[in-house]
């Protein structure tokens, strides 16, 4: 990729107690770009998503070797401040997690956090990130109304506006829209689509028609194993390794 990396792992391993989860995975991630991880369940693709903001530091027994930089810094140098990193590397997960609390105060919430106490200044924060999550129009009015009570999709575009509202550089996908209706997951894909002029986002899918439509680049990954990396239309294409053809083609998976 010729591309500036705003991601990059070199020889990155892991084990969970004795399982080797990640084998010698090397990747570059292009900055505002989309970068989707495909393959079979259990290949690696949530682990390897899960390292770029060190979620897997939360799990008792793992072991990480090689290098992960985030803008050229080591993310396991001892300086490193998880807080600061996870504001920098946002996530939304599989199934929408809104908190149980008003519309306003799940997008409030991560400012607050981090020290923004100003009504004004959360107004313009919540405004503002719910107009880049897509959903203000339709949530403008019952700000004050309870998350829980929203449907699945918008659940999803609040948990996105949350992790907008605290001005990350990367967003993480882990499989957004396995949850959602068709309608719900055509409005994440168009809002990835529009997320990437402001930020990096990577996303984790098994719909290979996902990964094909919103991705700019996509890595397969079998077994542990970063078997490919490229821009999307080569690796659907035209792809480097019979693994690769046998996985999109479906041969197997």
């Amino acid at each position: 990729m010729s591309e500036s990396a705003i991601i990059t792992t070199n020889n990155l391993n892991l084990w969970y107690h004795e399982k080797h989860a990640l084998q010698s995975v090397s990747i570059k991630i292009p900055k505002n770009r989309v970068t989707a991880l495909i393959g079979p369940s259990g290949c690696g693709k949530s682990t390897l998503l899960r390292c770029f903001n060190r979620l897997n530091d939360l799990i008792d027994h793992v072991k990480i070797t090689g290098e992960i930089t985030l803008d050229d810094e080591n993310l396991h140098a001892p300086a490193t401040d998880v807080v600061t990193l996870r504001k920098k590397v946002g996530m939304v997960f599989q199934k929408p997690n809104p908190f149980p609390k008003s519309i306003y105060e799940n997008v409030a919430y991560g400012p607050r956090v981090h020290g923004i106490c100003n009504k004004a200044e959360l107004d313009k924060i919540v405004e503002q990130s719910l107009r880049h999550a897509a959903i203000w129009d339709e949530v403008k009015e019952r700000l004050n109304d309870s998350a829980l009570g929203l449907s699945g999709g918008q659940q999803q575009r609040l948990c996105i506006a949350r992790t907008l509202a605290v001005e990350p550089e990367v967003i993480l996908m882990d499989e957004p829209c396995s949850a959602l209706d068709p309608i719900a997951t055509a409005k994440i894909e168009n809002l990835i689509e529009r997320l990437k002029e402001d930020y990096t986002v990577i996303i984790v899918t098994h719909n290979m028609q996902q990964a094909a439509r919103v991705s700019d680049y996509t890595g397969f990954m079998y077994l542990g194993k970063l078997i490919e990396c490229g821009k999307t239309r080569q690796i659907f294409e035209h792809p480097k390794e019979e693994l690769t053809e046998n996985y999109i083609t479906g041969r197997f998976g």
